[in-house]
């Protein structure tokens, strides 16, 4: 009967070595072309009436008005600015007026403002001396936008029921390779991971959506990470799952805050104060580990600060178009950056540092809009890292393995010549979830999580695992074309850089490629604090989708609606 039942396990172990990568395929495959649908046409939210008739169609919430060809409503005059003015949607639906700090001036109701003013349709105001009008769109045009064909989502509940399907086959999959003390967790935690997806999809489809691909690619990945725990650390399973739950919920209450922008921009504030509190907290109370001083015990568990930061560094750093225009200094965010990074300097995390300075970048660019400012960052950065190498000698010796692992095969490249050995041994199917040597390995599901990936999962799925991060930041490029408010687009974007260059350093520097730095793959590797800081700037590409029907951070049917 054992050997019968060996058989049974290893023909179900072959069966599910074929058979999930191509319901991965299919599972991603329904995800991307829901993604990449084109978008609806831009709509048109009024007109701008100028005193030769012509009418200018308002197509965002955040406009920028002005002579110079970049502007989103462009008046060529010769008196207006190049950077005149913006005009912003409220969230009641009503329009603000803004001036640039021009200098010839905006006025409104006979008067120069110096501040945002409201402004309602039929209102006439003046850029220097040329008169224009706010006209409303016509109620012919208001039911030919009502009815533009719809984007039709690929079926979520079907990709949801693929998803568990997979989810069902790891889980046997790994309830045949582990011993008989862990099939009661490994069963536990799967049963809660597929229920909590349920759950989720039910709640969210209450409030009319029907776009779910950005979550499902989430919930893909988590199960992937839940696999090589169980394979690795199984102790860790557990508060693994409640990390992932405690992510979504994180997840679902910073999108609904985001919903609105008046109370985001007032938030910022207090998000770089709770940024810097948990740095000094860091600091003083946090114990070395792994080799940097980036944990503090709770008593009954340890978080790291610093991927909680992330999600107020990212807030903090974004800001509407009509703050951007009005006042461009990056003065105080810099001051902000520079703080972060040397506490995580001063704690010894510089993967960490490195991907904050990444994020930084893409926010600075976006919100200066000056490739110069850019190259002049980086040559600071540049001379710093040049100073901290001269007196701190000490911190370039943890690089000396790169490019040389195989000269330090049994000393500090051993975990990297194992993950390449390990990982080739897996083919394009892997050997079956459980049943690698990697896991055995330090670090083997946190930094070294991609030789596993490879190892026990084999070559495709692993792949899959990075396109997924891939086309999440296509995805977050194409509805940064036509975002709702520059805070969106720009939280957004600072985002998935920080998980596109996460995810480089962590393949890369397990591959040797890069030097290891020790940062985790978004979702995939083991790590309470890693997976609630993923599913936190997961709802910054959420709130930035433009789609109909698709983010939670919009309201549909109401003043909102896209």
């Amino acid at each position: 009967m054992d050997i019968f039942a060996v058989f049974l396990a290893d023909v179900y172990s072959t069966v599910a070595r074929y058979a999930l990568p191509v319901l991965a395929a299919a599972i991603l495959l329904r995800c991307f072309a829901s993604l990449i649908k084109p978008l609806r046409e831009p709509e048109i939210w009024a007109y701008l009436l100028l005193p030769d008739g012509q009418r200018i169609p308002v197509r965002h919430w955040e406009n920028t008005i002005g002579r110079a060809s970049s502007a989103d409503l462009r008046v060529d005059y010769s008196s207006v600015s190049r950077s005149h003015a913006v005009l912003t949607r409220s969230e009641s639906g009503g329009w603000l007026l803004s001036d640039t700090n021009s200098k010839s001036g905006v006025y409104a109701g006979g008067r120069r403002i110096d501040k945002t003013v409201p402004l309602r349709y039929g209102d006439v105001f003046a850029l220097a001396d040329v008169e224009m009008q706010l006209i409303p769109i016509s109620q012919a045009e208001r039911l030919e936008m009502a009815s533009r064909p719809q984007i039709v989502y690929a079926n979520p509940a079907l990709s949801f029921f693929l998803l568990t399907v997979f989810q069902i086959m790891t889980a046997v999959q790994l309830l045949l390779a582990a011993g008989e003390d862990r099939s009661v967790m490994i069963l536990l935690v799967f049963c809660i991971l597929a229920a909590t997806m349920w759950v989720y999809y039910f709640l969210i489809r209450l409030f009319d959506r029907t776009g779910f691909e950005v979550e499902i690619i989430a919930f893909f990945l988590v199960t992937l990470g839940f696999a090589c725990t169980a394979s690795s650390s199984p102790s860790a399973l557990l508060k693994q799952m409640v990390a992932a739950v405690m992510g979504l919920a994180v997840f679902i209450t910073l999108g609904w805050f985001l919903r609105n922008l008046n109370r985001a921009r007032k938030t910022r504030w207090l998000m770089c104060v709770i940024a810097l509190a948990l740095f000094a907290v860091n600091i003083a109370l946090g114990f070395t580990e792994y080799g940097s001083k980036n944990w503090i015990d709770l008593g009954f568990i340890t978080v790291q600060p610093s991927e909680f930061v992330k999600i107020a560094f990212i807030f903090f750093g974004a800001s509407t178009l009509d703050k951007l225009v009005t006042k461009r200094n990056l003065f105080t965010f810099i001051i902000f950056t520079a703080l972060c990074v040397g506490a995580l300097a001063v704690i010894g995390d510089f993967g960490t540092a490195a991907i904050f300075f990444v994020a930084f970048l893409v926010i600075a660019y976006m919100r200066s809009g000056s490739f110069a400012t850019i190259v002049l960052i980086c040559a600071a950065a540049a001379f710093a890292v040049a100073l901290l190498l001269r007196f701190k000698p000490y911190i370039a010796v943890r690089f000396q393995t790169w490019r040389h692992i195989w000269e330090y095969a049994d000393t500090s490249g051993y975990q990297q010549t194992r993950t390449l050995m390990y990982a080739a041994s897996g083919g394009f199917f892997g050997l079956g979830a459980g049943r690698g040597r990697l896991a055995n390995v330090f670090a083997a599901d946190t930094d070294l999580v991609f030789g596993m990936l490879c190892e026990e999962w084999g070559l495709l799925i692993a792949v899959m695992a990075v396109v997924s991060i891939a086309c999440l930041a296509m995805f977050t490029a194409r509805c940064a074309q036509n975002g709702r408010s520059s805070f969106f687009v720009i939280a957004a974007c600072a985002a998935m850089s920080m998980f596109c260059f996460q995810t480089m350093l962590n393949v890369f520097g397990s591959t040797d490629i890069l030097p290891m730095t020790g940062v985790t793959f978004p979702f995939v590797s083991n790590g309470g604090s890693s997976m609630i800081a993923s599913w936190g700037l997961l709802a910054y590409v959420k709130a930035a989708d433009t789609r109909p029907f698709a983010s939670f951070a919009a309201k549909q049917g109401g003043s909102g609606d896209i």
